[in-house]
């Protein structure tokens, strides 16, 4: 085979083996079906508990709009909006605003927010049984909250800071009520205010009603800290849309009313807090405003008088051109600076001279007055009197100019102030529409049962990855080196009988034989048969054959007693030994007792056990109640005999070593065609080891997908470190179906059905 044939076949090998662990994958998660829905119905129950449990949450929602903001100063003119620069509310630091405590601590208090009440007597049970709880209701005359006993109303509470956020009990007394704390108890009347002094500070309370019975209620003092984190822990504040400006306030909550109440009065704090900083600005604009006018008219008065008296003293002046060009500069440089003062001053009212704007106008006032130096040297060399007509003619124009531009803007600012109303405004208030937007039962209940499916899938997989066990023959022979001379499927009908404990044991012959088992078992002996030497050992008559397991209830005495029915229907005399000394319990399926059995005949004085083979042979022919034969019972079946284990003995291997089994196994191959030993599991006990020096064959037996894969090759190599080979393993209780990847094995197999 050339180098690609070998390439290919190798690919060809691992995908196939790929796709058998994937294969051995879904089988596993199928035959851990019942692990899967025991998961899936834990968690469908916890689900519906949890949404019966979890109280119904409600939603209210809010508009905002945030608009231009028209400051004051906008109304000076258009050169000084350029200046400072149109400033517009971001919607994103309104949003924050809105969550901070300026604007929600005015809403913790009107509706006492802070004031927390709680029933004691509401436990987990009761909370499904009802499938939602009342909660508090706080309104601005109150907190108040139902309770099966009667309502609790409280309208004041307030506590020194020692006593924030630790838990009170009310009561209701014959004259009033108790307030207690664990170490002081406090007595009142209803309906009137009252005033306690503690340990540890002052208490303010007001209570107007309680439940009836000694019925008590929880109450508790917030700080306000925590209260206004908790409200923004139900607030949503976003921006809908990008820089639309438009900002959505959700607010959640487990009472409606409750929720659209606080929410409404967060909204209404925001936009009284928006409106009263517009107004503000305004009013200190025309304040600024009102100061500067009687000046700047006392000013233009003193100029124009001035300039009257220089006109009639001199009589018109005609200035040439190159003077009047001068003369409108310097006046327009002049008109500038009195804006700039005039912006400065307005400006100094809100910001400290370091401020930007404060320093960008004295540099533009420091170029002007440069400018106006070098004019002013120019008209310097003119006429006196054209000079003096100029600079009369220019501070009369000019006073007029600023006059009666901030005569205009005053008037405009008082109409805006008029109108302020903020540059916010409520586009939507919130409005209770009582519809519960958790818990989703439904999502939860079917996410709560996939979660428990998927955590059943998981311990499968994990139980099937850390508990290796046997279920492929080839797998098991590829481990062990052993072969598989069998794989025995379970019997329907006789693993129902056994779930009957008092149910004796029963022969497959007698039970299923037309059965998929009984045939395999026959299938065993025909294998056996020719797997084993014409004659036994030398000088021996029978076949021995030891039937052990690696670990306790693999099945090793069912395989043990319906190997020797089938072994008997050849017309062959066989026996069956019950070495398992400890445990054994194949006398049950005999429906016989365990006593006189192996350990007895063991454990008996030995010495006539000297005399020679005919001297026995005369004795088991006779049935002497002293001699083996004792030992050795009929079973009521054609060619069958059976020796039980006997009594419980202190040292079952030491008695197996000391010679005596080695007798006995003498004596029964002389008159017996087949003897099968049923022995203890060879990791439970040493006493495999010792039966299979007398075995023919040695034979292993496996529970399928029930033994672990680990422990039967470890029994395999303690049976090779003692010098014994293991010929064969059993592979018991094999299922069949579409669950099981490896049912191929045996699925050729038939029954007589006629």
């Amino acid at each position: 085979m050339n180098t690609d044939s070998k390439n290919l076949s190798n690919s060809a090998s691992k995908e196939d083996n790929d796709e058998i662990d994937l294969m051995a994958l879904l089988f596993a998660i199928l035959r851990g079906w019942k692990v899967i829905v025991f998961f899936a119905v834990l968690g469908l129950v916890i689900g519906v508990l949890y949404s019966r449990y979890v109280n119904p949450t409600f939603k209210s929602d809010a508009l905002i709009q945030i608009e231009e903001n028209s400051k004051g100063v906008a109304a000076l003119g258009a050169d000084i909006s350029e200046l400072i620069g149109s400033e517009v509310s971001k919607a994103q630091a309104e949003a924050e605003l809105i969550r901070s405590r300026m604007i929600l601590e005015p809403v913790v208090n009107l509706l006492h927010l802070r004031i927390r009440l709680s029933d004691p007597n509401i436990g987990a049970l009761d909370r499904i049984k009802s499938n939602s709880t009342d909660t508090q209701i706080n309104k601005p005359e109150g907190v108040s909250l139902k309770t099966e006993d009667g309502e609790v109303q409280v309208s004041q509470f307030n506590v020194s800071r020692e006593y924030l956020n630790q838990p009170f009990t009310l009561t209701r007394s014959a004259t009033g009520f108790v307030l207690s704390n664990g170490f002081d108890d406090f007595k009142g009347q209803f309906g009137k205010a009252h005033q306690f002094r503690g340990t540890e500070g002052q208490i303010q309370i007001t209570v107007n009603d309680l439940p009836a019975g000694g019925y008590p209620i929880n109450i508790t003092k917030q700080s306000l800290q925590i209260t206004t984190e908790q409200i923004n822990s139900a607030l949503s504040v976003v921006e809908k849309g990008k820089q639309t400006g438009i900002i959505q306030l959700s607010m959640t909550g487990a009472n409606q009313q409750q929720t659209s109440l606080i929410l409404r009065q967060i909204v209404l704090s925001y936009i009284d807090q928006n409106q009263s900083r517009g107004s503000e600005e305004t009013t200190k604009t025309i304040s600024f405003m009102e100061t500067q006018i009687p000046a700047l008219k006392k000013k233009l008065e003193d100029s124009e008088a001035i300039f009257n008296e220089f006109r009639k003293k001199y009589g018109t002046i005609d200035v040439g051109k190159e003077a009047e060009l001068l003369l409108t500069e310097n006046s327009q440089i002049d008109a500038q600076l009195n804006e700039l003062k005039l912006k400065k001053a307005d400006l100094t009212t809100y910001y400290t001279e370091e401020h930007p704007l404060v320093i960008q106008i004295n540099e533009q006032l420091a170029v002007l007055n440069d400018r106006k130096n070098e004019i002013d040297d120019t008209i310097a060399g003119l006429p006196e009197i054209q000079r003096e007509f100029l600079q009369l003619s220019a501070d009369s124009t000019i006073n007029r100019e600023i006059y009666l531009t901030l005569l205009k803007n005053y008037e405009q600012l008082k109409i805006v102030k008029a109108g302020q109303i903020g540059f916010a405004r409520i586009i939507d208030l919130p409005i209770s529409t009582y519809r519960a937007i958790a818990p989703k039962k439904l999502q939860i209940i079917i996410l709560a049962t996939l979660l428990g499916a998927m955590l059943g899938t998981m311990l499968v997989l994990l139980k099937n990855m850390l508990r290796n066990v046997v279920k492929d023959p080839e797998r098991i022979e590829a481990k062990t080196g052993v072969p598989v001379v069998a794989t025995i499927p379970r019997s329907p009908l006789l693993t129902r009988l056994r779930r009957n404990k008092k149910a004796p044991n029963r022969l497959l012959a007698y039970v299923d034989n037309n059965s998929l088992s009984y045939e395999a078992i026959k299938s065993l002996r025909t294998n056996l048969m020719f797997g084993m030497p014409v004659q036994g050992r030398a000088g021996q008559r029978a076949k021995v054959i030891l039937i052990t397991g690696e670990s306790p209830g693999v099945g090793k005495s069912f395989i043990s007693s319906n190997l020797t029915e089938v072994f008997a229907q050849l017309d062959k005399k066989v026996l069956i030994i019950d070495a398992d000394m400890r445990l054994g319990e194949l006398h049950k399926t005999f429906s016989m007792s365990q006593d006189n059995g192996l350990a007895d005949y063991l454990s008996q004085d030995t010495t006539h056990l000297s005399r020679d083979n005919s001297e026995v042979s005369k004795i088991v022919a006779t049935q002497d109640a002293n001699s083996l034969a004792s030992f050795i019972h009929p079973t009521g079946i054609d060619n069958i005999d059976f020796m039980p284990r006997g009594q419980h003995p202190r040292n079952p291997a030491s008695l197996l070593a000391n010679g005596s089994f080695d007798h006995l196994m003498t004596e029964l191959n002389l008159h017996y065609d087949y003897i099968i030993i049923d022995s203890p599991p060879i990791l439970a006990a040493s006493d495999a080891m010792i039966l299979a020096q007398h075995a023919d064959k040695v034979l292993m037996v496996t529970r399928y997908d029930d033994s672990i894969e680990g422990q039967l090759v470890y029994a395999v190599n303690q049976m090779n470190k003692a010098n014994i080979q293991v010929d064969g393993i059993i592979l018991n209780d094999v299922q069949q179906g579409i669950m099981s990847k490896y049912s191929y094995h045996y699925s050729y197999a038939y029954g007589n059905n006629n």
